[in-house]
């Protein structure tokens, strides 16, 4: 099954230029995946529907709070080192992501952060990306950013986590989960806002 604009303006509620400049890509990189019958596509473009803004966002917001940080990173921030980083994104990604996922240069949490359409993040896996997709990510992490490596990243994240077989089962939740935190029976961030994406998007590809 392919994607056409008319679905993903239906979807996302997206304007018909955004609809026209994602549908290529999105079926180039279902296609690959094997992302291609109703239920998958359903599954996978509500998570991306979540996590890019509705294909309007391919970097990370890190622009929290100090209360959203304390949330958000429990263990990597206290109430003194959230007021002073609050607001800062840079400074965020350096705290939040250092000494992990590869990330061991000073600077590697911002330059790795969240990019493309399910947010590759961490050293490790802009490496692992770009071995797949045959794309340079150390050198050129904004590569992800653009809309066919953007959303051929997902599909590889996506196929990587074998998520066609829960999107076969319809395990939204665990789908959701597993993208937002790493593990199944969690509640994912935005949980109700991939639920509702999920079901437009059933009708809309019925």
């Amino acid at each position: 099954m392919k994607i056409t604009p008319s679905h993903l303006a239906a979807i996302m509620r997206c304007q018909d230029a955004t609809a026209r400049l994602w549908a290529d890509p999105l079926n180039n990189a279902c296609d690959r995946f094997q992302i291609t019958t109703p239920l998958r596509l359903a599954a996978f473009l509500a998570q991306i529907g979540h996590e890019s803004t509705r294909l309007t966002r391919m970097v990370e917001n890190l622009n929290y709070s100090a209360a959203g940080l304390m949330i958000q990173w429990k263990d990597r921030f206290d109430a003194e080192l959230a007021a002073e980083c609050a607001r800062k994104p840079e400074r965020i990604a350096n705290i939040a992501y250092g000494g992990r996922m590869g990330n061991t240069a000073p600077g590697d949490g911002w330059k790795f952060r969240g990019r493309g359409l399910i947010q590759i993040t961490g050293k490790n896996n802009y490496i692992a990306c770009g071995a797949a997709l045959q794309l340079d990510l150390l050198t050129h992490p904004e590569l992800l950013e653009r809309p066919q490596h953007a959303a051929m990243s997902a599909a590889w994240f996506w196929d990587g986590m074998n998520l066609n077989a829960l999107a076969d089962a319809g395990d939204i939740q665990n789908i959701g989960s597993l993208i937002s935190t790493g593990r199944r029976g969690r509640v994912p961030n935005g949980a109700e806002e991939r639920k509702a994406l999920y079901q437009v998007a059933l009708k809309a590809l019925a």
